[in-house]
C-alpha cells in the first residue's frame, strides 16, 4: 500500500531529501504503511530507510534524525481508510435505540482501535484479529480506551453478543506486560454486570496496574425507542446507592494499596443516587472526564476559581439583564445551586431543565438535548439570551442531534442561543459577555 504525498513542509527533512508532491511513500524501514498509525510509529525512529516511488522509479533514502522529529510530509486522504465497524450486537447499544428519523451518521457503529488511540473513543477489541493485535503491540499503541463491561467471559459475551469471541483478559495482560497503558469502562446493567460481577471486574482490572490506568463505571442509557430490543432495567436510587457503597469501599482499599482510587463512577450515577459528587482531589487527573466522569465537579471547581478573581463589586446579587441556562434534567439541580451560590451584579441567571422528547424522558443528560425540544419547551421564555452546552451540537458545527440547526432554533425563539464550552471559566465568561457585565464594570 502506497501513500501519495500531498505537500512537503518548507525546510523539512523531506524537502532536504528532495521529496515532492505526487511522490508515493512505499515503505519505512522495509515495512509497508497500512495507515496513519503505522506512519507515525515507524517514522518516529532515529534511523530511517524510506522507499519512495516517483513515476516509475523507486528510490531508497537513508537518513538519521532526532527521535520523533517529523519528516514534514502531508498525505492525501486521512490515511485511515474506512472506519472499522462494530461486530457486536450489544444488548444496551445506544445506536439501536435511536429514533427512526435519526440522521444516518448517528447510526455508524465505530469500534476501531485506531480512533480509540487518536481520539479516545471506546472499543471492545472483538473485531481485532490476532494479527492486528500484534500490530497494536508492535506500534506501541497507547493509551487505548477499552470497553470491558465485565471480566467474566460469560457475562461479557452475553452483553456484547459478539460474532467473535476473544480472550479479553489475555489481551489486557499482554498490553500491560508490553508496558502499554489503557483506560477501561463498564456500562453497568442492573442485575447483569453489577454486584459481585462488577466487584470481580474491579479486582481483575486493578491487578493489571499500572497498565490499566482506570475504570469508569457508567449506568446503562435507555431511550424511549426500545421496541423489539431486550428488556433492560435502568438504575434507580436504591440500586445506584448500592453500587456506590461498593465502589466507595473499593476506592478506599485501592488508594491504600495502589495510590490511585482507580474506579470512577460517572456523574450520572451520583445524580441517580442523590449523592454529592466526590471532592476535586478524588478525581485525581480527571482521566475519564470525556466519559462523563467528574464533569460537574471540575466545572464547579473551575467556575469558583474564576469567580473569586472577579472584583468584589461584580460579585453582588444585583438584578439586571436576564439570562437562561438550558440543560438536561439530571444536571439542573446542580447547575441551579452553582449559579445561586455565585451571584453577579447586573445580571439575573436562571436554569431551566429541558425534558428529552426526542430520545425519551428517560434520557436526562444535557448533551443529548435537541434543538426541537429547546424550541418547543422554551417558546414562552423571554430572556436576553439562552446559554447551552456546546456538546448539544455536532463537534465543530451548528447542528443538533435531531438535524435542526442553531440558527433555525434562534429564529423560532427570537432569542440568541450561545453555545458554551464545558469548562467553568468558559461558563462564567459566557454569562458575563451575554449580560454585558464585564464591559460595564471590569
Amino acid at each position: 500500500m502506497t501513500h501519495k504525498i500531498l505537500r512537503v513542509e518548507e525546510g523539512s527533512i523531506a524537502q532536504e531529501l528532495g521529496l515532492a508532491p505526487g511522490d508515493e511513500l512505499v515503505s519505512i524501514n522495509g515495512q509497508p504503511i497500512i495507515d496513519f498509525v503505522d506512519y507515525q510509529a515507524l517514522c518516529a525512529e532515529e534511523e530511517l530507510s524510506l522507499l519512495v516511488r516517483s513515476g516509475q522509479e523507486e528510490t531508497l533514502y537513508e537518513l538519521e534524525k532526532d527521535e520523533w522529529e517529523p519528516l514534514g510530509l502531508e498525505f492525501g486522504g486521512n490515511m485511515l481508510g474506512k472506519i472499522r465497524l462494530c461486530a457486536n450486537r450489544c444488548r444496551f447499544c445506544f445506536v439501536d435505540q435511536l429514533p427512526k428519523d435519526a440522521r444516518p451518521s448517528m447510526r455508524v457503529k465505530d469500534d476501531d482501535w485506531r480512533t480509540s488511540l487518536l481520539f479516545g473513543s471506546y472499543v471492545t477489541l472483538t473485531n481485532v484479529t490476532d494479527k492486528e493485535f500484534e500490530r497494536i503491540l508492535a506500534r506501541r499503541a497507547s493509551p487505548l480506551y477499552i470497553s470491558v463491561h465485565a471480566t467474566d467471559d460469560a457475562v461479557r459475551n452475553d452483553l456484547l453478543r459478539s460474532r467473535r469471541k476473544i480472550d479479553l483478559m489475555g489481551r489486557l495482560k499482554r498490553l500491560s506486560e508490553a508496558g502499554l497503558c489503557y483506560h477501561t469502562q463498564a456500562v453497568v446493567c442492573p442485575g447483569i454486570n453489577d454486584g459481585a460481577i462488577l466487584e470481580r471486574t474491579i479486582d481483575d482490572l486493578a491487578d493489571l496496574q499500572p497498565g490499566c490506568l482506570s475504570l469508569a463505571v457508567v449506568p446503562v442509557g435507555l431511550t424511549g425507542h426500545r421496541e423489539g430490543l431486550d428488556p433492560l432495567k435502568p438504575f434507580d436510587r436504591d440500586s445506584a446507592r448500592r453500587l456506590l457503597d461498593m465502589t466507595d469501599r473499593k476506592r478506599e482499599q485501592l488508594f491504600k494499596r495502589l495510590g490511585t482510587r482507580f474506579v470512577f463512577p460517572s456523574d450520572e450515577m451520583y445524580i441517580i443516587a442523590g449523592r454529592d459528587f466526590p471532592s476535586d482531589e478524588e478525581y485525581e487527573d480527571y482521566a475519564q472526564i470525556d466519559n462523563g466522569v467528574g464533569m460537574c465537579r471540575l466545572l464547579e471547581t473551575e467556575f469558583e476559581a474564576a469567580y473569586e478573581l472577579l472584583p468584589k463589586k461584580m460579585r453582588q446579587p444585583v438584578p439586571g439583564k436576564r439570562l437562561l441556562i438550558a440543560c438536561g434534567v439530571s444536571v439542573q439541580p446542580f447547575m441551579d445551586q452553582l449559579i445561586k451560590r455565585h451571584p453577579l451584579s447586573g445580571t439575573s441567571v436562571s436554569v431551566r431543565a429541558v425534558t428529552n422528547g426526542y430520545f425519551g424522558s428517560s434520557v436526562t443528560v444535557s448533551g443529548l438535548v435537541t434543538g426541537g425540544d429547546l424550541a418547543l419547551q422554551l417558546k414562552d421564555e423571554k430572556p436576553s439570551a439562552i446559554l447551552i452546552t456546546s456538546t448539544m451540537l455536532k463537534e465543530g458545527g451548528d447542528c443538533f442531534l435531531d438535524g435542526t440547526r442553531l440558527c433555525d432554533i434562534e429564529r423560532q425563539l427570537g432569542i440568541p442561543l450561545i453555545p458554551v464550552g464545558r469548562t467553568g471559566e468558559e461558563l462564567l465568561e459566557a454569562i458575563l459577555q451575554a449580560s454585558g457585565v464585564e464591559q460595564e464594570q471590569a
